[in-house]
């Protein structure tokens, strides 16, 4: 799980520094976006404790309304 929460934090340090730069990072963002969602999905497969699991799916919301805000950029 050390794997998927490093990427996590990767790809959100990367959404923080495409936001500052500013542009035209729709398409940009909405990949990682994918990627953060991938990597929930990992980190709740891979869960054995219920508390691990609904956190995964808390994200995974949070995640799909930043998605549908950034399709608002593009």
């Amino acid at each position: 799980m050390a794997e998927e929460l490093t990427r996590l934090a990767s790809h959100l340090d990367e959404i923080e520094r495409l936001i500052k730069k500013g542009g035209e990072v729709g398409k940009r963002l909405d990949f990682l976006i994918q990627e953060l969602h991938r990597e929930a999905n990992t980190l709740g497969s891979k869960s054995a404790a219920l508390d691990l699991t609904r956190i995964s799916v808390d994200m995974k919301v949070l995640i799909e309304q930043m998605r549908e805000q950034v399709q608002n950029l593009e």
